[in-house]
């Protein structure tokens, strides 16, 4: 033994002795940290909203931002409802309007509640009047007939899509919420500042800055958020008394927020209560002692409280993406306690005489290099998230290395205490089944190393022709079960009112009229028509609304003749300022010279390809003589499909560039260049076959999926790093290969099959969720460490038995 192992042994030593003598202390630690955590975990959040899966700084995010301040749309709910009569205008569904509309209109935040009867229905005027009353022409004042409502109503240049779909058979309420004037100033100042992105790149001080105003902003964003939720349960409590007689569904980013908030809660406590359960029952099943359940539960549950504790403490908000970092890390404590407890038992039977305290010091011995090593491998595994260069990612990222960390600690700390505190009982041998089975794995990659290798082989190449089958296609509508409520809302809407995702196009006109008098000029007006045309012509596009569609409007009520643009601009200018606002103020600022042409994109169109869309679109604007200049194209859909396009190139770089840094950290832990590689072996293909999956069965690489790469490699290489290390140790006393391996077999083979079985049986719970990245979470998480088992227990011992020969002759 050299002096530096030497060294290390009399250091681990020294800490298993005061682990097993002052176990008492060391619990009664745990005790109070957790308790001081677990104060925190009340400020633990969970974030579904639509801005945390956005690059923040991103220069497409910022131009979104400037422009949804510069034409302030305003937050908005829909509510859609299709009368089971099939008939929107009867006096039977004006009446249920009215009183959704009444009830809507008393919420606290409610600015106004527009539905087809209080709009202004001017293509019922005779001709155009410039001085009109814009509520004298509404059904509450007319009180139009149906007929009447319904001629008017069809194919309506502006409500179409909007207020009633096509086919008119469902209408919809359209409430509009009162801006919070303190939040909206501190993201106006943070806006300001991050303009600079779109010439030259922030300075430190610049950065300092949107960070004060961030956190000053935090706890109004907080306070809203919470209202939000209120008001969206007090609508829903509204329209349930109306079921009866019609089918009513919500639309808009902050219910799409609150429902994502709702399934993943419940799937928190539903399945996090029946993943617990499993674990218990299937530990009890394998080690047949409470104490091989209760001792484990106990670690894992610490680990958890203080890793919600500690993000709560940090203000680490839990997002979609990351919202299964419980589940993992119920996977990465319980993984490193199995091993623990394998290790105790074998030497429990191998010293029948030894007493408890001196067995947990051997196992603290004889496992603190591998777990740590492990621990060590896995955080790399979790590190190549944060060069995904994406936010959200990033942040996942550094949450799952804390919770390495924590898990480390507690499993080889609070662990050996508690094992400490117990009495010493003789323990069971390991099932007969499982004997058989590691056996005859044994025998396989002792026998077999030429075909283990080139079925190795085979599955890397049909992997890697998955991986090319990848895709980063995705939308909101597939993230939940077809036969769930909120997907049947998102779906209705969607297809009947015009689409979901928000795509804007900002013209600026590159000449303004030189006679200042015209607001705008025939030719913007044309090339505007233009615009709209080319949008109309895609599939997916659904509601389209501009300047143009007030054109339209025009020219109906005069008779089908178009205005000159100084016909327009009188109109304009005699408008009512209210009126002029609330028709064309989303869509036209004078002063900046700047039109928005405001579309909707329908995610449930089959074969959506967003890159082919946006390139697409934008080429056949640049076909009509536009410059890229004069227009931008901003708002969700660019913004998503930026972030799908950055995930699919930076998946390749991050995974190649961890590939690099993890053979390093194995170089350094087993000081062999040969076995550094061997041991990456298992890590690779265990990666390359999950992406190979979602390649072959067109399971899309989003910003949930991304994480199963990571989560993959970092359960590949713990079972990696505890077999190499055993076979690594059996080696400096066997004669031959075989022996090695079939030692290494018999002693942490039981720890690989026993995490396997209870993650995999336990996980496989959430293919009944109603989220569907938790269903794939689940489904994905299973065969990366039936992968990891099966490479652990073929491949790896073959190689390191072909390759890596025993020192003693």
């Amino acid at each position: 033994m050299n002096k530096t192992n030497a060294t290390a042994l009399s250091a681990s030593s020294g800490v298993a002795k005061f682990i097993t003598q002052h176990a008492i202390i060391i619990i009664a630690l745990f005790v109070i940290v957790t308790s001081v955590l677990g104060w925190f975990i009340q400020q633990f959040k969970l974030d579904a909203s639509a801005d945390t899966l956005l690059i923040k700084n991103n220069p497409l995010y910022v131009q979104t931002q400037v422009m949804n301040q510069r034409f302030s749309p305003q937050e908005f709910i829909l509510v859609a409802f299709e009368p089971k009569s099939g008939n929107v205008f009867s006096e039977s569904t004006f009446e249920h309007i009215q009183q959704m509309s009444q009830a809507f209109s008393q919420l606290e935040r409610v600015e106004s509640v527009t539905n087809i009867l209080n709009v202004p229905l001017l293509l019922n005027m005779q001709t155009l009047d410039p001085n009109l009353k814009a509520e004298e022409w509404t059904w509450q004042s007319k009180r139009y007939s149906p007929e009447v409502m319904k001629n008017t109503f069809d194919k309506h240049p502006l409500y179409t899509d909007l207020l009633v779909n096509e086919q008119q058979t469902a209408t919809a309420i359209q409430i509009v919420f009162k801006a919070d004037s303190a939040l909206t100033e501190l993201n106006n100042k943070i806006t300001n500042i991050q303009k600079t992105v779109l010439t030259d790149e922030l300075t430190a001080q610049q950065q300092a800055d949107i960070d004060q105003l961030k956190r000053q902003a935090q706890p109004l964003e907080d306070k809203l958020q919470q209202q939000r939720w209120q008001e969206i349960d007090q609508i829903e409590t509204i329209v349930k008394q109306h079921h009866d007689t019609g089918n009513v569904y919500l639309g808009g980013a902050h219910v799409l927020g609150y429902q994502l908030i709702k399934i993943i809660q419940s799937d928190l406590v539903i399945f996090g209560s029946a993943i617990g359960g499993v674990i218990c029952l299937i530990l009890f099943a394998l080690f047949r002692r409470w104490r091989w359940v209760f001792i484990p539960i106990v670690c894992c549950g610490v680990s958890v409280a203080m890793t919600m504790g500690m993000f709560g403490m940090l203000g680490m908000r839990t997002t979609v993406i990351s919202s299964n970092f419980i589940a993992l890390q119920l996977i990465l404590t319980l993984a490193i306690v199995i091993h623990l407890l394998v290790e105790f038992r074998q030497l429990a039977q191998q010293h029948p005489n030894a007493e408890q305290g001196e067995l947990v010091a051997q196992t603290f011995n004889n496992k603190i290099k591998p777990c740590f090593y492990a621990g060590l491998t896995t955080s790399v595994g979790f590190g190549s998230l944060i060069f995904s260069n994406i936010q959200p990612v990033v942040t996942f990222g550094w949450m799952m290395i804390v919770a390495m960390v924590i898990s480390i600690s507690v499993s080889l700390l609070l662990f050996p205490a508690l094992l400490s505190m117990f009495k010493r009982k003789e323990v069971t041998a390991p099932n007969s089944a499982f004997n058989a089975m590691l056996s005859g794995m044994a025998n396989i990659a002792n026998n077999h190393k030429g075909v283990i290798v080139a079925l190795s082989v085979v599955v890397v190449v049909v992997s890697a022709l998955g991986t090319l089958k990848l895709s980063v296609e995705n939308s909101f509508l597939n993230y939940f079960k077809d036969t769930t409520q909120v997907r049947q809302e998102l779906d209705f809407i969607d297809k009947q009112f015009g689409g979901s995702t928000p795509l804007d196009i900002v013209y600026t006109i590159p000449n303004p009229a030189e006679e200042k008098n015209l607001v705008v000029t025939a030719e913007t007006i044309q090339t505007l028509q233009k615009i709209q045309h080319v949008l109309k012509q895609y599939d997916a596009t659904g509601n389209v609304t501009s300047v143009v569609n007030f054109t339209e409007l025009a020219k109906k009520i005069n008779d089908g003749k178009p205005l000159t643009e100084y016909e327009l601009t009188a109109v304009y200018h005699l408008l009512d300022d209210s009126l002029k606002d609330k028709l064309l103020g989303a869509y036209f600022i004078a002063e900046q010279d700047q039109l928005r042409i405001s579309a909707r994109v329908k995610d449930s169109t089959e074969n959506l390809n967003r890159t082919e869309f946006l390139a697409t679109l934008k080429q056949d604007i640049e076909g009509l003589g536009i410059t890229k200049d004069s227009y931008s194209v901003t708002n969700l859909f660019v913004l998503y499909q930026d972030i799908l396009q950055r995930l699919f190139n930076s998946q390749i770089l991050t995974l190649g560039l961890v590939y690099i840094v993890l053979g390093i950290v194995l170089l350094l832990i087993f000081k062999s260049i040969k076995v550094a590689l061997i041991a990456l072996i298992p890590n690779i293909i265990c990666t390359l076959v999950i992406l190979g999956v979602m390649g072959w069965f067109n399971i899309a690489l989003d910003l949930m999926t991304i994480t199963i790469a990571a989560i993959a490699m970092g359960i590949a290489v713990d079972d990696t790093i505890h077999f190499v290390h055993r076979y690594l140790e059996e080696n400096k006393h066997q004669n031959q290969s075989n022996e090695s391996v079939n030692n290494t077999f018999n002693s942490v083979g039981y720890a690989l099959l026993y995490t396997t079985l209870i993650i995999t049986c336990g996980f496989g719970l959430l293919a009944l969720s109603d989220f569907v990245p938790s269903i794939l979470f689940g489904m994905l998480t299973g065969l990366a460490m039936l992968v990891a088992l099966i490479t652990d227990l073929t491949l790896l011992p073959a190689l390191l038995g072909k390759f890596v020969k025993p020192k003693t002759t």
